[in-house]
Formats: C-alpha cells, structure tokens, sequence
C-alpha cells in the first residue's frame, strides 16, 4: 500500500455535528421536493427541481440519479429510527414502479444505481414485495444490455446508436450489484453470471498497467476483441479521471465482496492506492488526479465522499491489520476534510450536502456545485463511521 498520512478516524466530535446538519438538510428538502426529484446538480449552491423532459413535468423521475434522493432517505431513517423518514423514504417506491413499468427512460447501465436504492433497499428494510418485483424488472432490463460475444453491459443510449455500440464505462461496477442482488433473491444465476463477466472485462481492459483506469472502454461487437478506451469527463483519454478512479476503489470491493474472486480484490487496493497517492494536501481530489495544489483546477468532492465509502468498504474485506487500518485511516482522513472544508453546515444558502463537486468539466456542467451522488456518499460515509454494523444497501 502506498505510504498515506495516518490520519485517527473521525471521532463523535466531528461526524455527529456534521450528521446533525445534514439532517437539518434533508428535512428542509423533504418539505421542498417531498416525493419529486432535485436535478443532477446544484445551480449556484441550491439543487432546483429535474427539469422536464420526454414529456414529463418538473421534478419527474428521470436520469440516472434520481435514487440518491430515497438514497439519503434510508441512510436517515438508518441513522436516527425516525419513522418520518421511513415514510418520506418508501413514498418514492412507487415512482420507480412506474418508471420500470412503463419503461421511462431505462436505456441505461445506471438501472443498478436506480433500482439498488429505489428498491432493493425498500424491500431489504421493510419487505416491499412490490419493490422487489420492480427491482427484478430492472434487473431483467439490465440483462438486455449485455452484448455478446464481449459479454459487456453497454453503458448509455439505444443498443443500435452507432457511437455508443459496444462501450461500457468504470461506473457500471457499482451497477453490477443489482444483477448479483437478483440471484440470491430469485435463485436465477443469469443475472449473477452476466455481472461477473462484466466486471472480469473491466477488470482486464478499462484498468490499465499504471493503476489507472479508463472512463470508457469499446469493444468490437463482432468478434468481442476490446478495441479502446476514452474518456467523457476526463481531462484527456489517458489522464485519470479522479471520479472514475473512486468507482474503481468502491466498485472493484464490491464485485469481489459478491464472488469471493481475489483479483478483484487486488484491482480495487490497486485503484486505492493510487487514489491515495495522487491527493492534494487536503486529501480531497481534483478532477483529474493529474492535478494537484497549484494548478488552478477545480476539487470534486463527490469523488472524495465515493473514495471515503469505499475505502470504508475495501478495509473491511480484508483481514484486520496494518493493510485495513491504513485504509481507514485514509478514510477517515478523507472524510474529516470534508466535513471541515467542503460541507454546507455552515452555509445556510444551500441545500446540498456538500459543496465543490464536479458533474463534467469538459462539457461545462456542474463545476464546483453541490451533486446527487457526492451529497448521498458523504451521508453514507458518515453512516459507516457512525453506526456499527451498519448493513450497506450494496
């Protein structure tokens, strides 16, 4: 393991004030967006409601990453046994029904994201057999992304859209939980096989020799050789996306937590190490792990809050020693700046969790904002180093 700055984990000065304001925080959003869904991004530090699109109003379900609202709903009622927001939580079980019923918007790999918050956890918390059933569903959706003879689940858009035909992406090993899920709930090993596949591609092509890793990744449809990789939201097709890299920690973790397979193991402290060894001083990543302080570049504090859980995650798969506490150590590191420089409790403009994230600088989009998905792993980091035991919803 590359040698990290030993950090003591965050204590109960830190993590409970800091789970304290993002409670006050998620109240305030329960009462604006109750069950309809903040967009992607913040827009000058506040989240405003999911544009409309495809037909549908403000606020509809729509995207790949409406679930880390419900998301951060559970990881509440985890942390306080609040039955408001158990209730607040589960109200959004039937949305994510008639989304995979009427399969609105399901041409995606982010179907694991969706549907592993969305439902699995609605039902793994309260038994909801309607959720489980949309959850299969999606998971059976999923499976019709998987393209042969590459046997990889394609990431975005029609599977007959020329420029996204055989391409996956590093995100998709935090979908492969909800094929693994649907084996054990329904015995079918269809799902389980698929996602195992998936994940040895990925393993063996979008990770490169250096301990880097690739955004996305095309292979030949045809004879399933892989043929190249390439980023979206990197700052070029060979530096290291630092977002992309978190997926790799957390992700990699998983795939060997679901099979037991130690070369997934080894890929994630791979992505780890890395990680870790390309921090600014604050411990919190730039976009792109080829900056650092100096440059002039932006922070991504959602890459931060996906490293810390999964840094949390990686240690505990590994036998108790200096290798796991070093790990949580960096996590803690990790997670102790960013409740002290990058979260809003003491911001009382916005409401997001945290600030200074990074949605797509290439593109311009979300650049130093609050984001889903960084406000729902920072909550979930701050749930690991909370509650003891804690039963993830991966």
């Amino acid at each position: 393991m590359t040698a990290i700055d030993v950090r003591p984990s965050p204590d109960a000065e830190a993590t409970g004030p800091a789970v304290a304001a993002a409670l006050r925080t998620i109240d305030a959003n329960i009462a604006e967006f109750g069950e309809r869904y903040p967009g992607d991004t913040t827009v000058h530090g506040r989240y405003r409601l999911r544009p409309a699109a495809l037909g549908l109003p403000e606020g509809a379900n729509l995207g790949w990453t409406t679930s880390f609202w419900p998301g951060m709903l559970w990881l509440a009622f985890d942390l306080t046994e609040d039955e408001a927001y158990l209730a607040a939580a589960s109200a959004h079980v039937r949305s994510f029904v008639n989304r995979v019923e009427r399969r609105i918007d399901l041409a995606t790999h982010d179907l694991g994201f969706l549907y592993t918050l969305g439902c699995v956890t609605a039902w793994r918390r309260t038994g909801d057999e309607t959720a489980r059933r949309a959850a299969l569903s999606a998971a059976d959706h999923l499976l019709t992304r998987v393209l042969e003879p590459a046997g990889i689940i394609q990431a975005w858009g029609d599977l007959d859209d020329p420029r996204q035909r055989g391409r996956t992406i590093i995100d998709s090993l935090m979908n492969t939980p909800l094929l693994f899920w649907a084996s054990q709930t329904s015995g079918d090993p269809r799902y389980r096989d698929a996602a195992r596949r998936h994940a040895e591609q990925l393993r063996d092509n979008i990770l490169r020799p250096d301990d880097t890793t690739f955004h996305t990744f095309y292979w030949d449809l045809e004879t399933g050789e892989p043929r190249r990789g390439e980023t979206e939201q990197g700052n070029s097709d060979d530096s290291c996306w630092a977002r992309g890299q978190a997926w790799g920690v957390y992700g990699f973790t998983l795939n060997y937590r679901y099979t037991g397979d130690d070369s997934f193991l080894k890929a994630a402290r791979r992505c780890a190490d890395y990680f870790l060894a390309h921090l600014p001083a604050d411990r919190v990543a730039y976009w792109d792990l080829e900056f650092t302080d100096g440059s002039a570049q932006e922070r991504d504090s959602s890459a931060a809050a996906i490293a810390a859980a999964g840094l949390m995650e990686l240690a505990e798969q590994l036998p108790n020693g200096p290798q796991a506490d070093g790990y949580r150590a960096a996590a803690a590191g990790i997670l102790t700046s960013l409740i002290s420089g990058y979260s809003t409790a003491e911001d009382p403009h916005s409401n997001a969790l945290l600030l200074h994230g990074v949605y797509d600088k290439p593109k311009g989009v979300g650049v130093d904002e609050g984001t889903l998905w960084g406000d729902y792993f920072y909550l979930e980091a701050l749930t690991r180093a909370t509650c003891a035991g804690w039963s993830d919803p991966w």
